[in-house]
């Protein structure tokens, strides 16, 4: 048997051995979700807003959002570190190296695709459903409520794309969180790290999570979406 296979084998069975394992999948979850929890606090109404309002600055605003979508995630992590190191300008917080850096990384990823989603979605609806409402004597409120509701499917899209994005993420975690067992260690950065030293087998066994965790993602965020439609 290669050494392929044979660590394919090992690292579905660490999946059930009860091990360290459990650990990093269950805090790589929960700053994942908090992440994007916070990044749709702040992204969907801002999304909205961009759609609903013109204004000086509004087309730099979109260009920064669509620039931000992009952002490397190791840029980003240099920043946050440079914010909160002993010697920059937030050192005293002690932020460094704890899960929260790790969630404001992720949370700063993710926020510009959720807004920017958000903005496309209610801008395809916009002027329809505005004229719709309007002339069925809704008010400005009920307008507005009718175009989230209108939008429902691509904002949890949305959503759940930021998720995707901030449970894949790698760079940015290495360097806020420090890849501390017990504290920071998180899928992405473990399977660095493991790769790295040669533990091919306990890797592999993250990686199929992972895996299998982006499948999830993908089939809610754009298969789901399409069948509520037709409930």
């Amino acid at each position: 048997m290669s050494e392929t296979s044979s660590g394919i084998l090992e690292g579905l069975k660490l999946l059930f051995s009860g091990s360290e394992i459990y650990q990093i999948i269950g805090l790589s979850l929960f700053v994942s979700i908090l992440a994007t929890l916070f990044a749709a606090i702040a992204g969907v109404p801002l999304g909205v807003f961009l759609a609903l309002k013109n204004f000086r600055g509004k087309s730099l605003i979109l260009l920064v959002l669509n620039t931000l979508m992009g952002l490397p995630p190791v840029v980003l992590g240099l920043i946050i570190y440079l914010l909160f190191s002993y010697s920059g300008p937030l050192g005293r917080l002690d932020f460094l190296f704890t899960a929260k850096a790790i969630i404001l990384a992720q949370a700063l990823l993710a926020f510009p695709i959720i807004s920017a989603l958000t903005f496309s979605a209610i801008s395809s609806l916009e002027a329809r459903v505005r004229f719709t409402a309007l002339s069925l004597g809704a008010s400005r409120f009920q307008m507005v409520m009718t175009l989230m509701q209108e939008a429902r499917y691509v904002m949890i899209a949305a959503i759940m794309a930021g998720f995707g994005r901030a449970i894949a993420e790698f760079g940015a975690s290495l360097i806020v969180g420090g890849n501390i067992k017990g504290f920071t260690r998180i899928m992405t950065t473990t399977i660095a790290m493991e790769t790295g030293k040669g533990n091919f087998e306990f890797a592999i066994a993250l990686g199929v999570i992972l895996l299998i965790l982006s499948l999830i993602v993908n089939f809610a965020a754009f298969y789901l979406p399409h069948k509520l439609r037709q409930v």
